[in-house]
């Protein structure tokens, strides 16, 4: 069923909804990214934090003292049954809620809607088999309690949007939303209408998820037998080659062939302007318009190369109020799949013609794709980009590919942009196409 939403009716009478804090737990050179000046050291200069084990991994590597420095108080009943997406999505949180000016405890965000986005179930595998496995007849009561508590926490999508409203005793709505990739995306989408319909004045979203770097490798060595029996039963419209990870992924680059993943949470504060004035907080921006469409085709996996459905989705972000030539810069949601690249040169021809100078970059090789936090990250970062003047550089990408119709700022240099609106990508496997339009803080 072909999936669309969308706001563009409603923006001349609703609020302006401005990012105020941005705060990460992602893979780093040597240690964790958790600022946004952590982010821009790494982006900016299109550096890769990936990693080599077999397979190319974005490893977070979060030792109990950085968790600790950050989240003093929470209390060891709760926190030694955390899984790592858990402690992930709490540590983007505390580091957002600092940037914002706010604090996680003492009230700060009672009122605030605590939104999560989850595509993945790996962080859950763990707790869910050990009380699958539990034997009730030798299990204490404590160990029993134990198992409880744990399960309780962390086998449903639903554990981290639990314990973060439980750290910042939020009574403001709080749910999980499972898209994939795009889940934070979407995520972002509804605390802009939440807030700009007046339901709440802050909202906290935060994209996290966890790939087991040990399945991964496991995939790639049943794929290296598959190939075979794949291709015989392979339909139109499946890519020719499975997915492989033991090559470095190169988003718009002529050599891309694979994807690498990783782990890890983004979190972004999104507030009423009003609310953020009142409080004489920093904004990055504003978030102007969401829309998600889906390209209806029966094949769960396949996406339309064409790209219509993400000019659909593109041009109900700019109803009549924006025009497409005010967007000088798209943050790209390309994972080193050409197939991805091709629906997106497709989409961004369609929109600005077969020559434009449009510029459109992707991050993902700096951190390995990571799922549901980038919806969060695609803002975070376009904003930072916007605030800064500057576009950083296509991580990876050495040769761009030919027939791009836009350029992916090749090498380890940002290239200099003065701009006001931007629009940010996410896809998730089975056809579904985000978009979000951004703009500075003074964007009309």
């Amino acid at each position: 069923m072909n999936q669309r939403s969308g706001n563009s009716g409603e923006r001349n009478k609703n609020r302006d909804v401005v990012v105020t804090g941005v705060g990460f737990c992602l893979p780093g050179q040597t240690e964790p990214v958790f600022t946004a000046d952590d982010m821009w050291a790494v982006i900016s200069n299109g550096r890769s934090c990936l990693k080599r084990d077999e397979v190319y991994y974005g490893s977070v590597e979060l030792t109990q003292e950085m968790f600790d420095e950050r989240l003093p108080d929470v209390p060891p009943f709760f926190s030694r049954h955390y899984t790592s997406a858990h402690r992930f999505g709490l540590v983007s949180m505390a580091e957002a809620t600092t940037d914002a000016g706010l604090t996680t405890y003492g009230g700060a965000l009672s009122e605030a809607a605590i939104l999560v986005g989850r595509g993945g179930v790996d962080a859950n595998i763990e707790s869910y088999l050990s009380v699958l496995s539990a034997d009730p007849g030798k299990t204490s009561a404590p160990d029993a309690m134990e198992l409880f508590v744990a399960a309780e926490q962390a086998v449903t999508p639903s554990d981290v949007a639990l314990v973060q409203a439980a750290l910042t005793q939020s009574n403001g709505p709080c749910y999980t939303v499972s898209c994939g990739c795009a889940s934070s995306a979407v995520q972002v989408g509804n605390a802009r209408r939440m807030i700009a319909q007046g339901e709440v004045e802050v909202a906290v979203v935060t994209g996290v998820d966890v790939f087991n770097v040990h399945l991964i490798q496991n995939i790639q060595r049943l794929l290296s037998g598959a190939q075979q029996t794949y291709d015989a039963l392979r339909t139109t419209d499946m890519p020719e080659l499975l997915p492989s990870f033991t090559s470095l992924m190169r988003p718009y680059d002529r050599r891309a062939d694979c994807i690498n993943h990783g782990e890890g949470a983004a979190t972004v504060i999104l507030e009423s302007r009003e609310h953020a004035a009142r409080r004489g907080a920093h904004m990055y921006g504003q978030v102007l318009a969401t829309a998600m469409t889906r390209d209806g085709l029966a094949n769960p996996l396949a996406s339309d190369e064409t790209g219509a459905e993400l000019v659909a989705a593109v041009r109900r972000c700019l109803g009549d109020r924006w025009r497409i030539d005010d967007v000088p810069y798209v943050h790209g949601g390309s994972d080193g799949n050409i197939v991805v690249t091709a629906f997106e040169a497709a989409a961004i021809r369609e929109l600005y013609g077969p020559e434009s100078d449009v510029l459109v970059t992707s991050q993902e090789g700096c951190f390995g794709h990571n799922g549901a936090p980038a919806g969060c990250l695609g803002v975070a970062m376009t904003l930072m980009m916007m605030e800064r003047g500057q576009v950083c550089p296509t991580a990876n990408c050495e040769q761009p590919a030919d027939g791009l119709p836009f350029d992916p700022v090749p090498g380890v240099r940002p290239r200099p942009l003065d701009f006001d609106y931007a629009l940010s990508f996410n896809y998730q496997v089975g056809g579904v196409k985000n978009a979000i339009l951004l703009g500075s803080p003074e964007a009309v």
